[in-house]
């Protein structure tokens, strides 16, 4: 087979994983606390045509080698952790991290998973929980009679219990930090785990050690730019046809080739 048509051939194929990846990102454009992804590539081997060889110029000792590339390939799918932007909702139970951190879930299975989506509820329990109804680590417990329900800056909650005129700590939220955020792996329902790239966590306090502080009554808007989205998959599509141009021209070479031994 003719080396250029599988050359163009993996072309075509990461233009169309670059474009799945797109597509991603914009279908989660509304979705919160979501981080945009990017394709990266790499080239694959190079077939050596000529190595270098010797001369006995006066001004030149060797000739450079020659070599042809074999095309591409992908050598992973990046996550931007950059901020996005903070959505007022006037609702108490919705949080925002400002900076870096991510709010600590435990899963049915004992797992802790990590998220930047805001957007808790309260549970039949009284736990803080998910809108998928997994616990926030550690669990704060909310009364049902309560009321002026407040949470700092620094992660303290407070609220007025029963008939109590003065505020009640009920608990402190913690915030996880990971020396690789770009490592972390994605399970769905926005929530990540932990892998050797992303490194262990180091729990601590919003605001500690350079930690994010949380904003009551906002969430974090997904970090998506649609105007970059199209112009990139626009990029994509017109390397995906220059790319398919290559394969019909290295076909009909062939057929030249073929008629002239007729």
């Amino acid at each position: 087979m003719d080396p250029a048509l599988n050359t163009a051939a993996t072309g075509m194929m990461a233009q169309q994983t670059r474009t799945d990846v797109i597509a991603n990102n914009l279908a989660n454009v509304n979705t919160t606390g979501f981080k945009r992804s990017r394709a990266h590539f790499e080239d694959l081997l190079y077939q050596m045509v000529q190595g270098s060889a010797a001369v006995n110029g006066t001004d030149a000792t060797a000739t450079q080698a020659i070599q042809v590339g074999r095309g591409t390939r992908l050598a992973g799918v990046e996550r931007n952790h950059s901020q996005g932007a903070l959505e007022q909702t006037s609702r108490p139970l919705d949080l925002a991290i400002q900076g870096d951190g991510f709010f600590q879930v435990q899963l049915p299975n004992g797992q802790t998973s990590y998220t930047r989506d805001g957007s808790f509820q309260i549970s039949d329990q009284g736990a803080l929980v998910t809108s998928e109804g997994y616990t926030v680590v550690p669990g704060v417990k909310l009364p049902q009679n309560i009321s002026n329900l407040t949470i700092a800056a620094n992660g303290i909650v407070t609220a007025n219990v029963g008939t109590d005129g003065k505020p009640t700590e009920l608990g402190r939220i913690e915030i996880a930090r990971f020396a690789n955020p770009a490592g972390l792996q994605s399970i769905g329902n926005n929530l990540y785990t932990a892998s050797p790239t992303s490194g262990d966590p180091t729990t601590g306090y919003p605001a500690d050690d350079g930690a994010g502080t949380l904003s009551q009554g906002y969430l974090e808007s997904s970090n998506v730019e649609v105007v970059q989205e199209m112009v990139d998959m626009i990029s994509a599509q017109r390397a995906y046809e220059l790319n398919s141009k290559a394969v019909q021209n290295s076909e009909s070479m062939a057929q030249i080739s073929n008629n002239l031994l007729r």
